[in-house]
C-alpha cells in the first residue's frame, strides 16, 4: 500500500528506493568495465588514399633522382668532347694545320671518306690522339646500353660514335666554327641517321630529347664545349654536319 503525502512519496518508500539504489551502484562498481577503444583498422578508402599519395610522391622524386644521375654523365660528355676536339688540334699541328677533312686517305687523311659521308675514318686516322675509342661515346648513350668500341680497327664503327664532326671547318682562322659536337639532331622531328647531312636555311632543326633532354654539346675549333639549347641550335651549327 503507497502512501502520498501531497507531491511526493512516503519516507518510507523513499528510504527503501535510496537503498536500492544504493545497492544497484555497488553491483555496477564490481562489474569489470569494457573499453569502448578499440584497434581500428585502416578502411579500404583509405588505403587507396594512402598508396595515391606513395604513387604521387614517387612520381615527383624519380625525375629529381634521374637529373642528378644525368649530371655528372653530362659533364663527362663534355669532357669527351673536349678530348676529341683536342685531338683534332694535335693532328692538325702535325700535319700541316689540315685537320683530316683536308688531306686525303693516301696521305694518311680521311678527305675522301668524309665527303662520302663516312665519319667512322676520321676518327681512326686519330687514333694515337684519341688514345681510347671510348671517348666517342656520350657517357648518357653508355649508361643506356650503347658499347663503346674495343679498338680502332675493325671494330670501330657508327654504332659506336656519338658525335658528329664538322665536314667544312678547313683551318684555325675561325676559332669560333664548330668542329664537332653531339649528334642527336631532329631534322623537320626526324630523327638523323649517319652519313653526310645539309639542311636549307629554312628547315626545322633541333635537339633530340633522348640524351641531354632538348639540349646538346657543341666543340669548337678553339677547343671549348659549349652547352646549347634549341633557341640558338641553328645558330652555332654549321650548314654542312658530318655524321
Amino acid at each position: 500500500m503507497l502512501i502520498f503525502s501531497g507531491t511526493g512519496i512516503s519516507p518510507v518508500i523513499g528510504g527503501a528506493s535510496v537503498l536500492a539504489s544504493r545497492i544497484t551502484d555497488i553491483v555496477f562498481k564490481m562489474k569489470p568495465r569494457i573499453s569502448n577503444q578499440r584497434n581500428r583498422a585502416l578502411t579500404f578508402a583509405e588505403l587507396l588514399v594512402v598508396i595515391a599519395i606513395l604513387v604521387v610522391l614517387v612520381a615527383l622524386l624519380l625525375p629529381v633522382l634521374a637529373a642528378t644521375r644525368r649530371h655528372p654523365s653530362r659533364i663527362n660528355c663534355v669532357s669527351n668532347l673536349k678530348q676529341v676536339n683536342l685531338s683534332f688540334r694535335i693532328w692538325e699541328g702535325d700535319h700541316d694545320n689540315k685537320y683530316p677533312m683536308e688531306i686525303s686517305v693516301t696521305n694518311g687523311g680521311a678527305m675522301e671518306a668524309t665527303a662520302m659521308g663516312d665519319v667512322v675514318n676520321c676518327y681512326r686516322v686519330m687514333s694515337n690522339e684519341l688514345s681510347t675509342p671510348k671517348i666517342l661515346i656520350c657517357p648518357i648513350e653508355a649508361d643506356l646500353g650503347k658499347a663503346a668500341a674495343t679498338n680502332f680497327t675493325e671494330d670501330l664503327n657508327n654504332s659506336h660514335i656519338s658525335y658528329f664532326v664538322s665536314a667544312d671547318v678547313t683551318n684555325e682562322n675561325f676559332p669560333q666554327r664548330v668542329l664537332s659536337g653531339d649528334d642527336n639532331f631532329l631534322i623537320n622531328g626526324v630523327s638523323i641517321k649517319s652519313g653526310f647531312v645539309q639542311y636549307p636555311t629554312h628547315t626545322s632543326i633541333a635537339w633530340g630529347p633522348d640524351r641531354h633532354q632538348f639540349v646538346g654539346n657543341l666543340g669548337y675549333v678553339a677547343c671549348c664545349v659549349s652547352e646549347v639549347g634549341e633557341r640558338f641550335l641553328r645558330h652555332n651549327v654549321d650548314s654542312h654536319l658530318q655524321l
